[in-house]
């Protein structure tokens, strides 16, 4: 997964900024990045984006605190917007009180009755590397903005009849000035959210926003030789739609692996690096080497003269292809190791041994002196 830029850097604003000051500069740049300004260029799209997910994390400020304290790290587990699945329309409408309506952008225009599906939240799960190679069940629990259960989302007070909406006389839309006031654009009532009608009595469990934090529980099967960054997508379980008449969101659950002790991933393939000794590499052996399964045990013959940095490959002990199943290699790196302390019998042996060995048919040495005779002449 590519490395996540600093909300702070993103924004353009100090860590001590206040929520104001975090306010006016994401107002900024999602004026100047979004896409009705910037047609067809997908790097103002991916920071207007980017804006969007900053400031969605450092204006909450139980997010702020973990992100400020962990970094992103501190996000895991928690629940946000997936802004990356989200149109411009889509964003500037969960912001409407920040941009005052002024830009509708792409998707906001709708008719009146029309139902919108709900957002989609993105969350976070760590595997090991262990459960990529197998497959796991996990449980994912997150916090979403759900339907009011007492106003059943309408936001009006149970038992009092909504009226018509006084700001767009019950069309569900209203024309707002565009940037400079050239243009004009229908958009969605802010007012009634599209309804035409409107309660004159909130509800007081949430306070007329029709909608209450509740915490989810999910069980997400994840699939075996998943990636990191890749994603499994939950249906259903995004935020429902405005007072539930349309379908809901999905819960897109991003993957996170966490590094091995023993085995390094390169694809389908598992990577090891293996110690063995020098005698072992001059006279050959048979090893056993440990696979991801970790209840068995794979047999590498070392031929003699195996030599330092030397590549073996078991076919079928790598991890499963996400798609076809079929498991990659383990590549065995072998580190030949030279003894640091000797025994006397062991420094005696090792002197006799070089009092019969022959250097110039060692591969590396014989190579080595030869580029050096033909740096010097």
């Amino acid at each position: 997964m590519a490395t996540q830029r600093d909300y702070y850097e993103i924004l353009s604003v100090e860590r001590t900024a206040d929520g104001d000051t975090i306010k006016r500069s994401y107002r900024k740049l999602a004026m100047k990045y979004h896409p009705d300004r910037n047609p067809d260029d997908s790097e103002a799209e991916t920071k207007f984006k980017e804006a969007a997910e900053a400031y969605e994390v450092l204006s909450d400020q139980e997010k702020r605190q973990r992100y400020d304290q962990y970094g992103h790290e501190g996000l895991r587990g928690t629940s946000g917007h997936d802004f990356s699945h989200m149109n411009a329309g889509d964003i500037f409408s969960m912001f409407e009180d920040i941009f005052g309506g002024q830009m509708g952008g792409r998707g906001r225009g709708r008719s009146r009755g029309q139902a919108q599906r709900g957002y989609d939240l993105e969350t976070q799960v760590t595997l090991t590397l262990e459960e990529v190679a197998t497959g796991v069940e996990k449980e994912i629990d997150f916090t979403r903005q759900d339907l009011c259960d007492t106003c059943k989302g309408t936001g009006g007070k149970p038992g009092v009849d909504p009226v018509t909406c006084v700001t767009c006389a019950g069309a569900g839309q209203v024309q707002q000035a565009g940037f400079g006031g050239m243009f004009r654009m229908v958009t969605t009532c802010p007012a009634c959210n599209g309804a035409g009608k409107a309660y004159p009595q909130k509800c007081t469990d949430c306070s007329g926003q029709g909608r209450k934090p509740k915490k989810r529980v999910v069980q997400v099967k994840i699939p075996a030789g998943i990636h990191e960054g890749q994603a499994v997508r939950v249906p259903g379980e995004g935020e429902p739609a405005q007072a539930g008449a349309g379908q809901p969101g999905d819960l897109h659950v991003a993957i996170r692996v966490k590094e091995h002790e023993v085995f390094q991933r390169d694809g389908d393939d598992l990577v090891i690096q293996m110690p063995i000794s020098f005698t072992q590499a001059a006279l050959g052996t048979e090893v056993e080497v440990p696979t991801i399964d970790g209840s068995e045990r794979a047999e590498l013959t070392i031929k003699p003269g195996t030599q330092h940095g030397t590549v073996s490959r078991l076919a079928g002990k790598g991890l499963p292809n996400l798609r076809s199943g079929r498991a990659g290699e383990l590549v065995i790196m072998l580190l030949v190791e030279i003894p640091k302390k000797l025994s006397s019998r062991q420094e005696e042996l090792l002197r006799e041994f070089a009092e019969t060995e022959d250097r110039d048919v060692m591969p590396h040495r014989s190579g080595f002196l030869d580029r050096i005779k033909d740096y010097l002449s």
